[in-house]
């Protein structure tokens, strides 16, 4: 057990100081016994740990917000895709979600994003379950030091047992996905999906890099040839930029989310996100048909 004596941060400044147990950047083979004995998930027959994420088995975009203030109110693209949320509302859904935690065994893990270094970030993330940093350790990129004393640049609790009451917090429903640019926080709630926690990540680098930066931030996969040649597949989730971009003769650069800066391509994240539900030969072929386009650089 990893409890909050055995070297992990100091979580009093997202109040999760409060939990029963911390387990701090557990192993993999940790998670999946955790997962297990939490009744999180099942062992499929080639050893995978297998997650029915329940109401949610994708993203809900009607129910991701940003905060409006003096970071966005005048620099966020407002609308049906940027929704406003106000600033006293996330904080009171803050403390409630904080609150909820209070007394449960928690997961924490440090990662980072952006794998070249001049635009590296630190990024925490606290869930309520074993499987969702076991995401999280594939999927974004893993420090070689980790330094606990001192806080990440931006943190991230997710909380899929916790629901909002929508009249009182300020939602449209039970779930919610709501990214605070003055605070660093991306809250997520309501929802098992852990697509959530990923793609919180790179609405934020969406805003930084290009706004902060000046790299174009990229839904797209990549790689690159044998002359140092690259590669960009443009297209929607589940259109086939993972299969296009594993070339054997090609070097994967990523599967998902890109920086393009004026001397590099870099992958944001450390994994792949290939998609498997409804999966069959015929339909991916019909996929790449028709939807997938590339470019080169």
């Amino acid at each position: 057990m990893r409890n909050r004596t055995n070297h992990v941060p100091d979580l009093s400044y997202i109040g999760l100081d409060r939990a029963r147990n911390i387990y701090f950047q557990l192993t993999p083979a940790e998670l999946v016994e955790e997962a297990l004995k939490r009744d999180e998930g099942v062992l499929a027959d080639n050893g995978a740990l297998a997650i029915d994420t329940g109401e949610f088995t994708g993203r809900s975009p009607k129910d991701r917000f940003i905060v409006e203030d003096e970071i966005t109110k005048d620099t966020v693209w407002w609308g049906k895709v940027n929704i406003k949320f106000d600033a006293d509302k996330f904080d009171a859904l803050l403390q409630k979600v904080t609150d909820y935690l209070t007394g449960r065994d928690i997961f924490v893990r440090d990662s980072c994003a952006c794998a070249n270094e001049k635009y590296h970030i630190d990024i925490r993330v606290a869930t309520e379950t074993a499987y969702q940093n076991l995401f999280v350790h594939h999927l974004f990129l893993r420090p070689e030091v980790i330094n606990i004393s001192t806080n990440p640049e931006w943190t991230i609790i997710a909380a899929p047992g916790f629901k909002a009451d929508p009249k009182v917090d300020g939602t449209r429903q039970h779930n919610f996905s709501i990214i605070n640019f003055s605070k660093k926080i991306i809250l997520i709630g309501g929802t098992g999906y852990t697509g959530e926690i990923k793609k919180g990540i790179f609405s934020v680098l969406n805003f930084i890099l290009p706004h902060e930066k000046k790299v174009l931030s990229m839904h797209c996969s990549a790689n690159t040839g044998p002359k140092g040649d690259t590669a960009i597949f443009f297209g929607l989730s589940g259109t086939g930029k993972t299969t296009l971009s594993a070339d054997p003769d090609r070097n994967l650069i990523g599967d998902d989310e890109h920086g393009w800066s004026d001397y590099t391509i870099f992958n944001f994240e450390g994994g792949c996100y290939a998609k498997c539900v409804d999966l069959t030969a015929e339909k991916r072929a019909a996929d790449i048909r028709g939807h997938t386009i590339w470019g080169a650089a």
